[in-house]
């Protein structure tokens, strides 16, 4: 196993290095494309499929499982088409999100709607569609319990939920948080689901399904990066428990699905993908092997997991100086691309890979070097203090491991324009194929964006008063 996932971080490096040097070739990148976004679909295949091949592996035969991508890590239509084509669904948490699977043709049966603010247009929309909805708190509650009961000759013209849309109830187990408290989702205070463990709680919960028979979901999770494998398997127990504990109330299967949400996380500091689906799959059998017998079926929501490995973002050297005795690599990323690592660089540190002007991999002694973005303030830096082949101008430098929650999640910073995204696979002749996945923004739609029709708006208001 270990010869296994050491083979594959080194295929995924070579593919990378390879896309780089084709991309610089291709006129992808070069001076007057300083910054794109690099995705590799082979990689990205090869994790849809270690994914379900990891939960067949523990589950009884006949086990309905759905994968549902979040949407969130890499909210782009074709990565939503690819996964679909490999057999992943979707979770969405916003119209905009329900919006980009339906245009990816994911089918409203492989998708997921999960938000804690969700409005009475998009649970309609979501029943009308027949996609599952695991309700967040008991006033969500009720309006599903006001659209279930007006049904299809209802004044909201929806059709009844039962037997189209799977209901569920999202619940809190409060196990406490992992070592990034922003993506902890567990935690005593947290604002998703109905806290178990406060006063009356679980009690309510049991009662809503008893109140409830078209409630068939139950859905946990624990949270995502910083949380440990073992962390989100307890999170999966409670889950479990107490689904086991409303069917025994009840006197019949009535939670048939248990959904466990994703969360496993990131190894950022190698090419390795750790902790791996096979491990976490055969951790779950073992901590909760009654969800796995055959009586439930299951819902994932991996996101950063399948697309962070196999992501990468490339920028030109655009200068080459240092400061105080320290060099400094002045690059096309920073924050606009890589928000999370600029402002909290302790808890997303990223890898970074020198590349010559060439795109080849820069080899030779390595210096002490900052890595720097473009926006104007001083803490604008992909990477502070790092040992590197020294970067010079028209070098490139990558930031690896950003294929989630990176290069589709711009932060407009001094109106910086959005990147380029493109997906690339072997050409089928030794070289290196690329398809464009979102186009480079123009500088005419950051104008278009900010208003740039209405430049008289607030010059005209109240004209008239002034005369």
């Amino acid at each position: 196993m270990e010869h296994d996932v050491e083979s594959e971080a080194r295929a995924r490096a070579a593919r990378r290095d390879q896309a780089v040097r084709a991309a610089v070739e291709q006129g992808l990148l070069g001076p007057d494309a300083a910054v794109v976004g690099l995705l590799d679909v082979t990689g990205i295949r090869e994790s849809a499929a270690a994914l379900r091949a990891a939960f067949e592996a523990v589950t009884a035969p006949g086990t309905p499982v759905l994968h549902a991508f979040a949407v969130k890590a890499t909210p782009l239509v074709p990565v939503l088409r690819l996964l679909r084509e490999e057999g992943i669904g979707a979770e969405v948490a916003s119209p905009g999100e329900l919006a980009l699977a339906r245009a990816a043709g994911v089918p409203p049966d492989r998708t997921v709607l999960d938000s804690p603010a969700k409005t009475p247009a998009e649970l309609r929309e979501a029943l009308a569609l027949g996609i599952a909805v695991n309700a967040d708190n008991p006033q969500e509650l009720a309006r599903l319990d006001a659209l279930v009961r007006r049904g299809p000759a209802g004044t909201w013209g929806v059709p009844a939920a039962p037997g189209r849309s799977a209901l569920g109830l999202r619940v809190n187990p409060q196990i406490g948080a992992g070592t990034i408290g922003a993506t902890s989702t567990a935690t005593r205070t947290s604002k998703f689901g109905v806290a178990l463990r406060d006063e009356g709680a679980r009690a309510w919960v049991v009662q809503a399904y008893a109140d409830r028979p078209w409630l068939t979901r139950l859905h946990a999770h624990t949270g995502s990066q910083g949380i440990a494998p073992a962390l989100l398997a307890r999170g999966v127990a409670e889950a479990y428990r107490l689904a086991e504990e409303i069917n025994a109330a009840v006197g019949r299967q009535q939670v048939d699905t248990v959904d466990i949400g994703g969360g496993l996380p990131v190894n950022f500091a190698s090419e390795e993908a750790a902790p791996s689906y096979a491990h976490y799959a055969r951790l779950l059998a073992e901590e909760v092997p009654g969800l796995f017998d055959g009586r439930y079926g299951l819902v994932t929501e991996f996101g950063r997991s399948l697309l962070a490995k196999h992501g990468t973002v490339v920028a030109r050297v655009e200068y080459a100086k240092s400061a105080g005795g320290r060099r400094i690599a002045v690059t096309h990323a920073g924050v606009q691309v890589a928000t999370r690592t600029v402002y909290a660089p302790e808890a997303w540190p990223l890898r970074i890979a020198a590349y010559d002007a060439g795109g080849r991999p820069k080899t030779g002694p390595q210096v002490v070097q900052d890595v720097a973005g473009p926006a104007c303030f001083s803490g604008d830096l992909l990477a502070e203090g790092r040992a590197l082949p020294p970067l010079e101008a028209g070098d490139y430098a990558a930031a690896l491991d950003t294929g989630a929650y990176y290069f589709a999640h711009h932060y407009a910073y001094n109106s910086l324009a959005r990147p380029g995204i493109h997906g690339f696979a072997p050409d089928g002749a030794g070289g290196v194929a690329f398809a464009v996945v979102r186009e480079p923004q123009t500088i005419a739609e950051v104008v278009a964006e900010s208003g740039g029709a209405h430049a008289s708006a607030l010059t005209t208001l109240n004209a008239t008063e002034r005369r």
